[in-house]
């Protein structure tokens, strides 16, 4: 019998019967066992009372479906239903029906953590009855993530250097220089005059040969040869040579003549007070610097608290070296292809359109997602582990928390969201979620970061701005650092199914 994968974002709700009303979940007889494999056996015991109720919503359902001749629809009597479509029918379709929603009891009352479907062997009860059956179940593994507390991850240093400051304020001089013609050899940021002379094969090239061409030396915006050449000609001189076709179908070499006709240097302005004054709103060039040496500081640290949690996560995953199981990432390309299905949809395309585009078929899009899918799966495994050794746990009034503000979001009734993750294990879903994104706060704030000359980074350059959040505003997902699609929702993905 193919039941439903569980919890931890492909639990399902109870059947979806049009029909008729879900089954109503009443306490039944469970237990867990071991199994081989990384599974584990669920076995589940409906009393004859279960069956009967089981068996009772299939019959109502099944006489509203069923048209007989002189019966209204849902007043055929049991007795004639059974008699038009075999004794077993009805309690055949009770099975079908209610199993998956012990199951799934099941599941959440033992807080399994499964990855795939079960494996369902009805036990007792085939035919008439007590029931009894069990699910064998593939569960997420605890794998260990050794060397956690030794990590060292390298960023660029978040603070801005005098060079970088330099630039800023060049970049304002350059809005008010001249140019002025100069007999030295040109350097970049010079501007040359020229005419150009482009062929290929033979053949002049339209749109690469023009006379009198004013060209910024160093700019890169032709091909790069051109550059390499001007730099350290003079006025009079007379350049030749080949480069690289821009586009790769083509075949042979550009071939260029150029004659440089005029040399002329970028003249700034002096840097003072009067300057920056007519150029900014600022009244003396320290309070410039001072203000661009801040935004520099902000952007920085903003990229820096981006790279190190990137860093940090591609470093966790790494210490990862356990066989993940084939159906973690299976389920891990399902969500990145639905995630592009809807992006795709979004702009008004489809994943056929893609392939065709991409010259891919869809089983090599599945192969080229597996790698990033795999890492995923690992940090998702890396962070778990590193709160379980760090026993990092989630304030239980964040995740009330997190539900009341999902309510809000989805125009629910807040009772109703507690409901929905009260039955379908939604609560340990966004709980587990809460500890990775602890355990990764926890890495970020413990591990030795560095920049690229081995200095360590203060730990306050790496704080985030101490602004408050809006209360409806979403928490970051761990997900986030794993891929550029991840859900920003509070509450993970599945966990109210």
């Amino acid at each position: 019998m193919a039941v439903p994968a569980g919890r931890h974002g492909d639990l399902p709700a109870a059947p979806d019967r049009k029909t008729g009303p879900a089954h109503r979940l009443f306490d039944v007889e469970s237990t867990l066992a071991p199994a081989a494999d990384g599974k584990v056996k669920i076995s589940i015991r409906l009393d004859q009372q279960e069956m009967d109720r089981a068996e009772e919503a299939a019959y109502r359902r099944i006489a509203r479906q069923v048209r007989l001749p002189g019966f209204r629809p849902g007043r055929a009597p049991r007795k004639v239903l059974e008699a038009r479509l075999g004794a077993g029918y009805i309690r055949a379709e009770a099975m079908q029906d209610a199993l998956p929603d012990y199951y799934q009891q099941a599941v959440v009352r033992h807080d399994v953590d499964v990855i795939a479907p079960p494996e369902i062997d009805i036990t007792a009860g085939q035919e008439d009855g007590p029931v009894a059956f069990d699910a064998i179940v593939e569960v997420r593994p605890v794998v260990s993530a050794d060397g956690y507390e030794t990590l060292a991850v390298e960023i660029p240093n978040p603070l801005p250097n005098d060079d970088e400051v330099d630039a800023q304020v060049d970049a304002l001089r350059a809005q008010f220089s001249e140019l002025e013609t100069v007999g030295r050899p040109a350097v970049d940021t010079d501007h040359v005059t020229i005419d150009v002379v482009g062929s290929h094969d033979g053949t002049e090239v339209e749109g690469l040969t023009v006379a009198d061409y004013t060209y910024e030396v160093g700019s890169g915006a032709v091909v790069p040869e051109i550059d390499e050449n001007l730099r350290g000609a003079r006025a009079g001189d007379i350049l030749e040579f080949n480069a690289d076709h821009p586009d790769p179908s083509a075949d042979g070499l550009l071939r260029f003549r150029i004659l440089v006709k005029e040399v002329q240097a970028r003249i700034l302005p002096d840097l003072d007070d009067d300057l920056v004054r007519s150029a900014s709103e600022f009244e003396t060039v320290d309070e410039l610097r001072d203000d661009i040496a801040e935004r520099l500081s902000e952007a920085k640290r903003a990229q820096a608290r981006m790279m190190l949690r990137e860093r940090v996560s591609e470093a966790v995953a790494d210490l990862v070296v356990a066989d993940l199981p084939e159906a973690l990432v299976s389920a891990e390309v399902d969500r990145r292809l639905g995630d592009l299905q809807q992006m795709l949809q979004a702009q008004n395309g489809d994943l056929e359109g893609y392939l065709a585009s991409t010259g891919q078929t869809a089983e090599e899009l599945r192969e080229q997602m597996s790698e990033g899918a795999e890492k995923s799966v690992r940090l998702d495994l890396g962070l778990r582990a590193v709160a379980d050794a760090e026993a990092l746990e989630p304030d239980e009034a964040d995740l009330r928390e997190d539900a009341e503000r999902t309510a809000q979001r989805m125009e629910l009734d807040p009772d109703e969201v507690r409901d929905r993750l009260d039955r379908s294990g939604g609560w340990a879903t966004l709980r587990a979620e809460r500890r990775k994104a602890l355990a990764l706060e926890w890495l970020m704030d413990h591990i030795t970061v560095t920049d690229g000359d081995g200095a360590p980074i203060a730990r306050e350059l790496l704080a985030p701005p101490e602004e408050p959040r809006p209360d409806d505003e979403p928490l970051s997902s761990v997900e986030d650092t794993a891929s550029p699609d991840g859900d920003e929702s509070p509450v993970a993905p599945g966990a109210l199914s």
